[in-house]
């Protein structure tokens, strides 16, 4: 009688999706999904900055205007003790414009609170100083694609079922072709 074995990769146990998949994952050394690394990687560096909230430094310019965004920057979101709501944004201002945006605090935490959609933030600290460098060359938008371009983009999206992913795909794939 002959000896028939299993195959290494029948043996493998794969690992269930979600949380523990990814720890399963992330132990044997395999590929882990980006949406469950980003927090622990960011919230660390973050957390040390007061900055929790992620998209408030990396949506700035469209919370406040681009206009305010080039004077002032957030620094840091210090909440009440065991509270996330009612906090002071500390920020850092450009010299000569801090009282520009001490008149303009209303506007400011208005604009934060709807992008958070809850009262988040209720008063601002202002601490003078230069805002980070900016780019001097602003992004070039991408191309508008080839009709043919288009074409191949949508016809590699057919497989994807959801409406709201390939439009997020396509969109995206846009950008990439469009860019290079």
């Amino acid at each position: 009688m002959a000896h028939v074995t299993e195959s290494p990769l029948k043996r493998a146990k794969v690992a269930s999706p979600g949380p523990a998949g990814d720890r399963a994952a992330l132990r044997r050394g395999g590929m882990r999904r980006v949406g469950t690394e980003l927090p622990r990687l960011t919230g660390p560096i973050l957390g040390k900055q007061g900055l929790g909230e992620a998209k408030l430094l990396s949506e700035w310019a469209a919370i406040v205007g681009t206009t305010l965004a080039g004077h002032c920057w957030p620094v840091k979101l210090a909440f009440p003790r065991g509270q996330r709501q009612e906090g002071t944004l500390r920020l850092r201002v450009a010299p000569g414009v801090a009282v520009e945006i001490q008149h303009r605090e209303p506007v400011i935490l208005e604009r934060i609170n709807a992008y958070f959609g809850y009262r988040a933030v209720a008063r601002l600290a202002i601490v003078q100083g230069p805002p980070p460098p900016r780019s001097e060359v602003p992004p070039t938008p991408p191309r508008p694609l080839l009709p043919s371009e288009q074409a191949a983009l949508r016809e590699r999206l057919d497989g994807v079922e959801d409406p709201a992913l390939r439009d997020a795909l396509e969109r995206l794939g846009s950008a990439i072709i469009g860019s290079g």
